[in-house]
């Protein structure tokens, strides 16, 4: 008979037979009665199960040997799938390479130097390169030219462009079919019907200064006269809130459309979480299950969302930059991405994008730019405050108020004792 010592809180000592020649009879009798000594205790296992299982780890570690390239492999799967938020989160259209050499260029010359706008842009992009992926900044001169073409082009960075682009050509056509209800209905696969041909795609892509219900307006755009030139240059009626337009004040509802929210959940969080637009995101809870599901399941495969992948928590400009272009172009009769759409130039598009954020006059603009930051951030993830829950915060919440407050009773009485 072995007698095994209660902890502070039981009354009465627990006993228990146990077998003086092998743990291999270690049975549910025993198990039980340990489970209620003392949980930071081991349980009794048998000899024979964990022989098997450090011979089944052995087997495991042999047979990554074997592989050899196991190891690569990973770190190849790694880089790609971090080059797939280059496009969508730094650069649509600059080469990488562009932006190494410029922060090169700006270090080796210091403040010696002039910057065109261009090279302030580049500098820009760096920057947040290096905020998105620091990694990046470290370890790209390291890479393998194998990997950093598959994780800039072939696999990462260009594919995951192209992924989405197909992907969104059916989605916004549902979602303009269930928003509008044209007559006819927009075909997912066919772009040729899109564009300007269409009435609800043609006033979705209409400058915002234009009226497309005016029939001077919608024939000149589609005869393509030099008084109605669609270009870069003006902000299409799709980035506005209910797309509605106020020529007195060109920032109300400006990029808060819905089709702007569906489209940055669909590419960013999951095509299942664009359902809706209304409302706070549920964002920061995907997320979270997703960093579960992949702790569970470490050796399984697990699916999970582009946010969820690079960590991003908050709403980016460039990413926002990246979606329009993209609903922009689902919405227009060119079947391949391209640069130049007719007089329209998505790549200074894009950078006139960026530059509303990024290039701001002053402090007043700042604070409606970071505001407007701050309504994306909760469409997309919602109102989680996870991250403010630091060890102070936590110690003063009941859980562990009460915890602390039992732990002080126990000593109380123990002192007294």
């Amino acid at each position: 008979m072995t007698r095994v010592a209660s902890n502070r809180g039981s009354s009465e000592p627990v006993e228990h037979e146990s077998s003086p020649d092998s743990d291999d009879e270690a049975g549910s009798t025993n198990v039980s009665a340990s489970i209620h000594v003392d949980p930071s205790k081991a349980l009794p296992t048998s000899s024979k199960a964990r022989a098997k299982r450090r011979i089944a780890a052995l087997e495991d570690e042999l047979e990554m040997m074997r592989q050899g390239r196991t190891g690569k492999q990973r770190k190849t799967t790694f880089y790609v799938a971090q080059g797939r938020a280059m496009r969508r989160l730094v650069i649509l259209y600059n080469n990488l390479e562009d932006l190494i050499a410029e922060n090169d260029r700006r270090y080796e010359f210091h403040s010696s130097l002039e910057s065109t706008v261009e090279q302030n842009r580049l500098q820009r992009g760096y920057i947040e390169l290096a905020r998105v992926l620091p990694w990046v900044h470290v370890k790209l001169g390291e890479l393998d030219h194998e990997d950093s073409v598959d994780m800039l082009k072939k696999k990462g960075a260009d594919a995951a462009r192209g992924d989405d682009t197909s992907s969104l050509k059916e989605l916004v056509a549902a979602w303009v079919n269930q928003e509008f209800r044209p007559s006819p209905l927009i075909k997912p696969n066919d772009k040729y019907s899109r564009g300007f041909t269409s009435d609800v795609c043609g006033k979705l892509l209409c400058p915002a200064e234009w009226d497309w219900d005016n029939s001077s307006v919608k024939a000149g755009i589609r005869d393509r006269t030099s008084e109605y030139i669609v270009s870069e240059n003006s902000w299409p009626l799709l980035v506005y809130e209910n797309y509605r337009f106020n020529k007195d004040d060109l920032e109300e509802g400006f990029l808060k459309s819905k089709l702007l929210v569906l489209a940055f959940k669909a590419i960013f969080t999951s095509p299942s979480s664009a359902r809706e637009a209304d409302g706070d995101g549920d964002g920061a809870d995907i997320l979270e299950n997703d960093r579960r599901a992949r702790r569970r399941s470490e050796q399984a495969k697990v699916k999970t969302c582009v946010a969820s992948i690079i960590n991003m928590k908050k709403v980016t400009p460039r990413a926002i930059a990246y979606v329009i272009c993209h609903v922009r172009f689902a919405l227009s009769s060119v079947s391949s991405w391209r640069t130049v759409d007719g007089d329209f130039d998505y790549e200074v598009f894009w950078n006139n994008i960026v530059d509303f954020f990024e290039d701001v006059p002053g402090p007043v603009t700042r604070r409606k730019v970071d505001k407007l930051l701050e309504w994306w951030t909760r469409k997309i993830f919602g109102t989680s405050h996870r991250d403010d829950l630091t060890a102070e915060v936590v110690s003063r919440m009941s859980v562990n108020a009460m915890a602390e407050q039992r732990k002080k009773l126990e000593d109380a009485i123990f002192d007294s004792d």
